[in-house]
């Protein structure tokens, strides 16, 4: 009896202790899921992730998309260039499936270490995915020669035939596409990425070793209630699209578990602001500037302070088998809600920052 009062004793302080923790400091976390875009939205966009992050893994869906070694190579120049001089940050660079890889090409860039991953799209999932998979058969192949050097697959779990509702894309491309991988290649390396649903939380937890998701802190922070709010909110806007109420609670519940199969992924997007508002309506939302505050906020409104640094710095970073990040970063909690920029500028241009609709106080210390 005593020790079971000693016990509820340490934890409701421990608890206490973490509820009014006014500052954290954790490994500098790691983005396993960026969008750089090219040209002058790469300039502006790439100090945003830099600034907090140690390294990311850059998408490769560009016009025209990066299909070759040299391509991947010729990008992260483009890339390094626009690191701010006092940012330590590595970009890793992946490759986009196609029905036309060459898996011993392929194989031969990872080797080389120019390549760190493959992502496949679903032909038509998101932006510039025209050029993606359509029949998963033909590439098994190349899967399964990734399989056996090692290289990670990346993932964005949609299927795209119209006769199937946009929010059940997700739990159908499960059913349908990534249980068969899994089922054939069950040794390939696999991040279903942005998962959206409890569904994919399920399915990952109980899926093989090698089976992990990354989760955007977009998808944590709204529900499909937050497209709608007072009228179309295109900013809110994103591929996969926001889902119920209960299936970010279970985006939650799995990101402060502390499980290491799930990690951030940002999926961080950037469109210009004319592009989201106009009758395209562009899938994506920016939100490498607040990032971190906003999870800080999230983890902490959840009691899960200390998961915060497995879910941003240590989970994703096993999985893809690289080294902790070195440096740290320190986080503090401020009496009153932090300040957001609403903008970043492009000359005369603008990109929408993404804001929750929940005040933050926690801000990156610089």
């Amino acid at each position: 009896m005593l020790n079971n009062i000693k016990v509820n004793t340490l934890n409701f302080i421990f608890k206490d202790l973490i509820e009014n923790m006014k500052e954290i400091e954790i490994i500098q976390p790691d983005d396993w899921h960026v969008h750089f875009r090219d040209k002058e939205i790469l300039q502006a966009v790439v100090p945003e992730t830099t600034r907090h992050f140690g390294r990311s893994i850059v998408m490769p869906n560009l016009l025209p998309p990066i299909l070759s070694a040299k391509a991947a190579i010729e990008y992260k120049k483009t890339i390094q260039k626009a690191i701010p001089k006092d940012n330590d940050f590595t970009p890793l660079m992946t490759i986009y499936l196609t029905e036309n890889t060459d898996k011993n090409k392929l194989k031969e860039a990872y080797l080389d270490g120019h390549v760190f991953a493959v992502k496949l799209y679903p032909a038509g999932a998101t932006t510039n995915s025209a050029s993606g998979v359509k029949n998963i058969e033909k590439i098994m192949p190349v899967l399964e020669t990734m399989a056996t050097i090692g290289m990670p697959l990346l993932i964005h779990g949609e299927v795209t035939d119209k006769n199937i509702d946009i929010f059940d894309r997700e739990k159908v491309f499960i059913e349908q596409k990534l249980d068969f991988i899994c089922r054939e290649i069950p040794q390939l390396r696999i991040t279903l990425e942005h998962i959206t649903t409890r569904e994919a939380t399920v399915y990952v937890k109980e899926g093989n070793q090698n089976l992990v998701a990354s989760i955007t802190p977009h998808h944590l922070a709204m529900n499909r209630n937050d497209i709608f709010s007072g009228g179309i909110r295109p900013h809110n806007f994103c591929l996969p699209i926001l889902k119920k109420e209960t299936h970010r609670k279970s985006l939650v519940e799995v990101a402060i578990s502390g499980n290491s199969k799930f990690f951030l992924g940002t999926d961080t997007a950037p469109h210009l602001k004319n592009d989201k508002e106009s009758e395209c309506g562009c899938a994506g939302v920016f939100n490498a500037t607040y990032c971190m505050a906003i999870l800080a906020q999230i983890f902490d409104d959840n009691d899960a302070l200390h998961i915060l640094e497995k879910f941003t710095s240590i989970n994703g970073a096993k999985h893809y088998k690289q080294h902790l990040n070195k440096k740290k970063i320190k986080m503090i909690k401020k009496n009153s809600p932090i300040k957001f920029n609403s903008i970043l500028s492009i000359n005369d241009k603008d990109i929408v920052i993404f804001k929750p609709n929940f005040p933050v106080y926690w801000e990156v210390e610089h």
